[in-house]
C-alpha cells in the first residue's frame, strides 16, 4: 500500500486546480471517506479496489438507505477520484467508470450458486499447509457469514469444534455466536492439528501466515480472489461468501430474524435485502418448472 494519502492529494488538487469552495471540498471528503472505510473492510487501499468491489461499495450505500441523489453524488466523487489517480499514475484504469447508478437498476448482493461454491472449495491444495489453511478459511466464511475483518481477527479459543460454535466480535464491539456445520468444523480441526505444531506461530490467532504471523484481511481477500479465479469464477470477494451464506440459508427456508442474528445486522431491513434475491430465485424456478406458468401454459390459456 502507498503511504501517500491519495484522497487528501485529490482534495488538494480540487482546491488548487479547480478552485472549489470549502463546503464542496468537505462534501467530497465525506463521500470519499465512505470509500476508504469500505476499502479498509476489504483489507485494501482505495487505489487497489477493482470494478467488482466498487459495485459492492455502491450496493452497501443502497442497503444503508441512502437516497438515490446521495448515492449518485458519491459515485460522481468516486469517479472523479479515480480519474485523478489515472492522471497521477496510481491507477491503470477507472474501476468506477460506467458503474450503474440508482434509477438504472436495484442493487443486489453478488452471490455464488451452490455448485460454484463447491468448485471454489475444491481449489486449495490441502496437502500443503497453506492450502489447508485456505480451505479452512473458505469453509468457515461460507459456513458462518463472517466479515473478512472478523475472520482475520478470529482467535483459537473463539472456535468450539465440539459444539460447532464460532464466537466473534463484530461491528460496534458486539459479540455474537454462530453455528457452523460439520464440513467447516472438520476442515478447521484438520488445520488446527497442523497449526498447533507450527513453531513460532502466534498462540492466540486462529489463522496465521507461513511465517506464523497473524493473517491480514488483505491476505484473505487475495486468497479468495486467487482460488476463485482458478475455479473460473469472476468478481468473487470475501463479501461474496458472506452474501452466499445468507442467500442460501433463506433459499432453504431460514427465517430473516435468524439470518439477521448470524450476520450481526443491527437492523432487519439490512438482512431483508436478501429476500429480494430469494424472491427472484423462486419466481425463476416457478416460471421454469410450473406446468401452467406463463412460459409453459397452453397457448389458449395465456392472455393475449
Amino acid at each position: 500500500m502507498h503511504e501517500r494519502d491519495l484522497i487528501k492529494d485529490f482534495l488538494s488538487y480540487l482546491s488548487a486546480e479547480r478552485g472549489l469552495s470549502r463546503n464542496t471540498l468537505e462534501s467530497y471528503g465525506r463521500d470519499l471517506a465512505k470509500l476508504r472505510d469500505f476499502a479498509d473492510l476489504e483489507g485494501l487501499a482505495v487505489e487497489e479496489l477493482s470494478r467488482p468491489e466498487i459495485r459492492e461499495f455502491v450496493a452497501t450505500l443502497s442497503r444503508a438507505g441512502l437516497s438515490a441523489n446521495s448515492i449518485n453524488r458519491i459515485i460522481s466523487a468516486v469517479r472523479g477520484f479515480y480519474k485523478f489517480l489515472l492522471l497521477d499514475g496510481f491507477a491503470k484504469k477507472n474501476p468506477a467508470e460506467d458503474i450503474d447508478t440508482p434509477g438504472k437498476g436495484f442493487y443486489l448482493p453478488n452471490f455464488l450458486s451452490e455448485a460454484d461454491l463447491e468448485l471454489l472449495l475444491a481449489v486449495p491444495d490441502t496437502s500443503q499447509e497453506t492450502g489447508l489453511r485456505d480451505r479452512a478459511i473458505l469453509e468457515l466464511m461460507y459456513a458462518s457469514g463472517l466479515r473478512v475483518s472478523e475472520a482475520a481477527s478470529l482467535g483459537v479459543h473463539d472456535v468450539d469444534l465440539n459444539s460447532g460454535i464460532v464466537t466473534c466480535i463484530g461491528k460496534g464491539n458486539k459479540e455474537r455466536k454462530i453455528p457452523i456445520g460439520r464440513s467447516a468444523a472438520s476442515w478447521l480441526g484438520k488445520y488446527l492439528s497442523v497449526r498447533k505444531k507450527k513453531e513460532g506461530a502466534d498462540p492466540e490467532r486462529m489463522f496465521v501466515s507461513a511465517g506464523g504471523r497473524p493473517i491480514t484481511r488483505q491476505t484473505i481477500f487475495l486468497l479468495v480472489k486467487e482460488h476463485s479465479e482458478k475455479a473460473g469464477l469472476e468478481g468473487v470477494s470475501p463479501h461474496t461468501l458472506r452474501h452466499s451464506f445468507a442467500t442460501h440459508l433463506l433459499q432453504h427456508g431460514a427465517d430473516s430474524r435468524s439470518v439477521q442474528a448470524m450476520l450481526g445486522h443491527a437492523d432487519i431491513s439490512t438482512t431483508q435485502i436478501y429476500t429480494h434475491i430469494t424472491d427472484n430465485h423462486l419466481k425463476k424456478a416457478y416460471r421454469k418448472f410450473h406446468p401452467r406458468s406463463g412460459a409453459n401454459a397452453p397457448p389458449e390459456d395465456v392472455e393475449k
